[in-house]
C-alpha cells in the first residue's frame, strides 16, 4: 500500500514532542528521495528519481472502479480526485485509486530489501545474518558493546545452539519493529525498574516508557455477496490452481492481471462535515474538540471496498460451493486507545506480554461505528453487490430495519438510507469488539519524546540513560500517522542513515 500520512502527523512529532527537524518539511524530502511516482507526473509532493516505483498496478477491477463512481453519489460534498497522498487537507474527504508500491513496467512490488541490501552484494561493511534472534545488548559502563544473539532453533535446528557475540566499536542500531525493539531493550536491561526486577533482568536504565504507548490502526471487514460474472481474488485466496496459473502468466508476460495489484484500488480518507458530527454521538465530542477540529489534514477513518475476502477461503467456512465477495474494510486513523508489549523473562523464545489496549476508548468505538454505517451505504448501492454475508456482520435485533438478511441485490442510487435505533449501534459496537483487528501498522513503543513524559530516544535516536545505542524503526514515533506505515518507515530509516552518517563524519550525506 502506498499511503502516506498528513502533514500535521509529522508536525506533530516536532512542536508536540519536542524533536527537532521531523517536522513534514524535513521528513518530505525523504519520502520524495526514494520513489519514482510513475501515477502522475509532475505532482509536487512526489518524487521521480528514488529506487522505489510506485503506480496504480496491473490490474484495476470492476468492485472498485464502482466504488469509486457510486461513492462520491452518496457521500455529500466528497468528489472523485486524482490524488489521495498529497499529505495535504486536499486528499482528504475524496475518493481516489490508490497506488501501490509495484512497478507499472514490471509489476514487481517494490521492497525495501531489493533495493537496498540484496543489491549490495559487493560491499564488504555488510554482513547480513538471517535465522538469529537478537537477546540482548552488552554494555560495559553504560555504553552499548555489541549484542548477543542465537541462531533461531525453528529456523535452524542444527546450528550452534550456543550464544553468539557481535561487538561493534562505534555504535549499537535496534531496528526490530515496534514488538522486537522494546523487548531487546527491556532484556538488556532497559525498561520499568519493577518489571525488570519482576522477570529476574538486572537494571541498566530504569526507563519506563519502554514498550509503552503501543498503537496501531482498529481494523473491520465486512464481506457481501458480488455478482458470480466478476474477477476477484477469491479464487486465488483459496489456491485454485487453474486461476493461479493463468493469473502467473498474465503477470510474467507483462506485469498484468490479479497479481499485478494487491486488490486495494480505490479509497477514502473520511473525516466529517461540521453537520456530520452529531452522527458520531457524545462519546466523540471531546475527541473531535481536542486532536482532530483544529488539524483540517487529519481524517478520523480511512475506507475502501475492495474484492478480496476478509479470510483465506470464505466460501469453505460458511460451507458454501465456491463463491465470490465483495469487502468493506475500513480502520480507525488516530485510535484514541494505547496498549503495551513487554518481556516475561530473558528468554528470546519466550512469548511477550502484549495488550492491544484496543477498544478500551469510547471515542474508538464510535468511529467503527460511523465507518460501518458509511461503509454500508455505499456498498448495497454497487451494481455488483449482492447481499450482506450476515454471518460476518452485526447482528441487528428481531425485526430492525437494519438487518442483513433481507437484501440480495442492489437498491437505487436514491434508496433511503437505513436508520439505525439505539439498539442497533449497540449491535454495531457489540459486533467490532468482537471483530476489530490489527491492521499490522504497529508503532510507538520506544517513543521519541522527552524522558520526563513517558520518551525512549531523544530526536538523534538516541536511547536515554545509555552511550552508543540508538533505535531506528517505526516503534519511534511518538504519535500515530494516518496512513500504512510503509512510507513512515521509509523515511525514519532514510532519517536515520543522515544522523548515523554524520555522527559518524561520513560525508556527501546531505539531503
Amino acid at each position: 500500500m502506498y499511503n502516506r500520512a498528513s502533514a500535521s502527523d509529522y508536525d506533530d512529532w516536532e512542536v508536540e514532542y519536542n524533536n527537532p527537524q521531523w517536522g513534514s518539511k524535513d521528513i518530505l524530502p525523504f519520502l520524495q528521495r526514494v520513489e519514482t511516482y510513475q501515477v502522475k507526473p509532475e505532482a509536487p509532493t512526489h518524487g521521480y528519481s528514488g529506487p522505489l516505483k510506485v503506480s496504480l498496478g496491473g490490474h484495476f477491477d470492476l468492485s472498485s472502479e464502482q466504488f469509486s463512481e457510486i461513492g462520491p453519489k452518496i457521500e455529500k460534498d466528497r468528489p472523485y480526485a486524482e490524488d489521495i497522498n498529497t499529505m495535504h487537507a486536499d486528499s482528504l474527504n475524496v475518493f481516489a485509486r490508490v497506488p501501490k508500491w509495484i512497478d507499472e513496467t514490471t509489476g514487481k512490488r517494490q521492497d525495501v530489501a531489493t533495493n537496498f541490501i540484496y543489491d549490495q552484494q559487493g560491499n564488504k561493511n555488510l554482513e547480513v545474518l538471517d535465522g538469529c534472534r537478537v537477546k540482548r545488548v552488552i554494555f560495559e559502563n553504560n555504553r552499548a558493546l555489541g549484542v548477543e544473539f542465537y541462531n533461531d532453533r525453528e529456523i535452524r535446528p542444527n546450528a550452534d545452539p550456543n550464544v553468539q557475540t557481535v561487538r561493534a566499536s562505534r555504535l549499537v542500531v535496534i531496528s526490530a519493529g515496534s514488538l522486537g525493539s522494546p523487548a531487546i531493550l527491556e532484556r538488556s536491561g532497559i525498561g520499568t525498574a519493577e518489571h525488570l526486577k519482576n522477570v529476574g533482568i538486572p537494571l541498566v536504565v530504569d526507563l519506563p516508557g519502554v514498550g509503552e504507548n503501543y498503537q496501531d490502526h482498529l481494523s473491520a471487514n465486512t464481506p457481501y455477496f458480488i455478482d458470480e460474472s466478476v474477477e476477484t481474488y477469491d479464487a486465488l485466496a483459496s489456491g485454485d490452481p487453474v486461476v493461479t496459473q493463468e493469473q502467473l502468466r498474465k503477470w510474467n508476460q507483462n506485469g498484468t492481471g490479479l497479481l499485478g495489484s494487491n486488490g486495494f484500488d480505490v479509497a477514502i480518507k473520511l473525516r466529517p462535515h461540521e453537520d456530520e458530527l452529531h452522527e458520531l454521538g457524545p462519546e466523540f465530542e471531546s475527541r473531535w474538540k481536542d486532536f482532530f477540529a483544529n488539524k483540517p489534514d487529519k481524517p478520523i477513518v480511512w475506507m475502501t471496498g475492495l474484492s478480496r475476502p476478509p479470510m483465506t477461503d470464505l466460501s469453505k467456512a460458511l460451507g458454501l460451493p465456491s463463491t465470490k465477495f465483495l469487502t468493506g474494510a475500513y480502520f480507525v486513523t488516530y485510535p484514541a486507545c494505547r496498549g503495551s508489549v513487554h518481556v516475561v523473562s530473558d528468554d528470546v523464545y519466550a512469548p511477550l506480554d502484549f495488550d492491544t489496549g484496543f477498544m478500551l476508548e469510547v471515542s474508538d468505538v464510535a468511529i467503527l461505528r460511523w465507518a460501518y454505517k458509511h461503509n454500508r451505504e455505499i456498498m448495497r448501492r454497487l451494481p455488483v453487490y449482492r447481499g450482506p454475508v450476515a454471518q460476518y456482520h452485526p447482528q441487528f435485533p428481531e425485526g430492525s430495519n437494519a438487518a442483513t438478511t433481507t437484501e440480495a441485490s442492489p437498491v437505487d442510487i436514491s434508496a433511503p438510507k437505513i436508520v439505525y435505533t439505539a439498539d442497533d449501534d449497540a449491535a454495531i459496537d457489540d459486533f467490532h469488539r468482537r471483530n476489530v483487528a490489527t491492521t499490522w501498522h504497529s508503532l510507538g513503543t520506544c517513543a521519541m519524546k522527552p524522558r520526563e513524559s513517558g520518551g525512549v530516544v531523544d530526536s538523534k535516536l538516541n536511547v536515554y540513560g545509555v552511550e552508543g545505542l540508538k533505535v531506528a524503526d517505526v516503534s519511534i514515533p511518538p504519535s500515530n500517522v494516518n496512513a500504512n506505515t510503509y512510507s513512515t518507515a521509509i523515511a525514519i530509516g532514510e532519517k536515520a542513515a543522515l544522523i548515523i552518517g554524520q555522527e559518524l563524519g561520513i560525508s556527501g550525506l546531505e539531503i
